[in-house]
């Protein structure tokens, strides 16, 4: 069972930076898609970003698009997501997700993963 855990979230003000990794154990998977979801306080998981094991392949929500950056280091079961010109609507709990490669269905659907960490609070200040 592959099993994931964010860190890197915190307390920053608006138009600043933040890196998230997540670091995955219990096995390999270099042939899953990983990405990002986030939840904000009274509000549904929202896609943020997605990485595929095959050519390397990202999406990107277009809230995020050109501010946040989504990669990972197969060999040390990592993803990360590069977080610029942060601004207050991204405060939010983010989860690191994964799937394998029998799931179907679109990046965007958190119903699409199988593997869920246990989120790290991103917060911005105004």
């Amino acid at each position: 069972q592959v099993q994931l855990v964010e860190s890197g979230g915190g307390l920053v003000q608006a138009g600043g930076s933040l890196r998230l990794s997540c670091a995955a154990s219990g096995g390999t998977f270099s042939n899953y898609a990983m990405g990002w979801f986030r939840q904000a306080p009274g509000k549904e998981r929202e896609f943020v970003a997605v990485i595929r094991w095959s050519v390397g392949f990202t999406g990107y929500a277009d809230s995020v698009k050109g501010r946040f950056t989504i990669s990972r280091d197969n060999a040390k079961n990592a993803v990360f997501l590069q977080i610029n010109g942060l601004k207050p609507e991204d405060t939010a709990v983010y989860y690191c997700v994964a799937r394998n490669p029998t799931y179907t269905g679109g990046y965007s659907d958190p119903q699409s993963y199988n593997y869920w960490g246990q989120g790290t609070q991103v917060t911005v200040s105004s």
